[in-house]
């Protein structure tokens, strides 16, 4: 099995140099008029002086001071209130005010929401440290809960995205990421390991993708055919790209990747077939003829970090489970990122749901800011994703959210539901991926999952990914 080092020079032979217009469901700049990079100078923790930067350059969504009335005296006390924190007592002061700020939402204390908005104003930054990054994508995305304007913002900052992001940008930000972090390149090894035994003395493959990382885990796989299998076999890979909104920048994007994917498979010597099923709705209105599933082929479902993107809403995940097993696959591979992030509607629970969001885009900030120099253009494009599925999830309606993750567990369960179960995988794939991590920085490690099939990748021990295989 190759590692991540080669998978990075196989994605780099067939994702040359080109600029094209493009869409990118996970790069988009929703402060597009901030595009010098306004870095802070230092790393030191904000002082509650009202004197730090001005709202006006630091938020797209305008001076909420403006709409904030309340007195000096007031302010002053609620600083006194978050002293401990502030002065660095856990070091996290940004959880602990936008915490206190989720329940006053929640319990509509109109008052004392604009006391803590009005602080978290005053010390956020999108180019700041890790709390005051924290703190500026959670406070525009809890502004937008209490004005109910989530859906129209999302909605503006999707629309933004087919049009400012290139080709080439993604490129950029993607290979980036790989080099400096496993958190995609671990599914990647983890799944291609999984397939290539499974398909191991089979003539014809087909491949069903389900994925977000633009197709840079099938360059290793197609290496991986042409030096480990005597008989080199057929390959047929079928993309499915399903969009909220559709559009031509995602049909220019995958008719490059095709461009670029045959051509590696003719470099490599793979008999090579790329389809793209383009899909404008859920992933659970598939229409499974599109698939064109042949009897002869051995079939892999393969799903990288999009089935959370499925609604929650009538079982929609559920009957998922159901299609994958009408089309007898060999084998299904799941990559998901862990996390309980669906957020319930009642607000007396919105508290809950907002601090296990905090929680899990912590952990991501802070790897992010251990992986990259902080004056990274891809790590700010990473962190304004992000900020993006923060919007999704606290201000956009349940019924319409394409963010709300779930544990190992509740997906453990549903597929066994659904009459799948699964595959242990050998020693040479877990092998494969902890060679994978040690090209990284030291607090990645693979473990085993406790209460699910499976194995977890840890960031300083907190799972952050599940990697697991099933079959019917």
């Amino acid at each position: 099995m190759h590692h991540q080092d080669q998978e990075e020079e196989c994605y780099n032979i067939f994702m040359d140099d080109e600029d094209f217009s493009s869409f990118s469901s996970r790069y988009y700049d929703p402060y597009n008029h901030h595009q010098q990079q306004q870095q802070t100078s230092n790393t030191t923790m904000p002082t509650t002086s009202t004197g730090g930067a001005t709202p006006s350059e630091n938020h797209a969504y305008g001076r909420l001071t403006d709409k904030l009335s309340y007195s000096y005296s007031a302010a002053r006390d609620l600083s006194l209130e978050f002293a401990a924190s502030l002065s660095g007592q856990n070091g996290k002061w940004a959880s602990d005010i936008l915490l206190e700020t989720a329940k006053a939402v929640a319990h509509r204390n109109t008052g004392r929401v604009q006391q803590l908005m009005w602080m978290l104003n005053e010390l956020s930054s999108p180019y700041g440290d890790v709390d005051q990054k924290l703190a500026f994508y959670f406070l525009h995305a809890l502004f937008c809960r209490m004005t109910d304007s989530g859906k129209r913002t999302y909605r503006t900052m999707i629309s933004a995205l087919e049009k400012n992001c290139s080709f080439e940008s993604t490129r950029k930000v993607v290979l980036k990421f790989q080099e400096v972090s496993p958190w995609t390149t671990f599914g990647h090894v983890f799944c291609n390991g999984a397939i290539i035994n499974t398909f191991e003395g089979e003539s014809k493959f087909h491949i069903i993708d389900i994925s977000n990382t633009f197709s840079t885990q099938w360059p290793t796989l197609l290496e991986a055919i042409a030096t480990r299998t005597q008989e080199t076999p057929h390959l047929r890979l079928t993309t499915i790209v399903a969009t909220k909104s559709g559009g031509a920048g995602v049909q220019r994007v995958m008719k490059e990747i095709r461009s670029r994917m045959e051509k590696f498979a003719r470099i490599m010597g793979v008999p090579f077939e790329f389809n793209v099923v383009h899909l404008a709705g859920d992933l659970s209105e598939l229409n499974l003829a599109e698939l064109e599933v042949k009897e002869d082929e051995a079939l892999a479902v393969n799903c990288v970090g999009k089935l959370h993107s499925v609604t929650t809403g009538d079982n929609h995940r559920d009957f998922l489970m159901s299609m994958f097993r009408m089309l007898h696959p060999r084998i299904v591979t799941v990559v998901e990122e862990e996390a309980d992030l669906d957020v319930d509607v009642d607000e007396d629970d919105f508290p809950r749901s907002f601090q296990e969001i905090l929680r899990f885009f912590r952990v991501y900030f802070e790897a992010l800011d251990e992986s990259f120099p902080r004056t990274s253009n891809e790590r700010l494009r990473l962190e304004q994703a992000a900020g993006t599925a923060v919007m999704d999830l606290i201000a956009c309606p349940p019924t319409e959210s394409v963010e709300r993750r779930d544990t190992a567990a509740r997906w453990s369960h549903r597929l066994q539901r659904g009459d799948f179960r699964p595959v242990s995988f050998n020693d040479e794939i877990c092998a494969d991926v902890r060679a994978s991590l040690k090209r990284y920085r030291e607090g990645w490690s693979i473990v085993p999952c406790s209460d699910s099939p499976g194995i977890f990748l840890s960031w300083k021990d907190q799972p952050v990914v599940w990697a697991s295989a099933w079959k019917p």
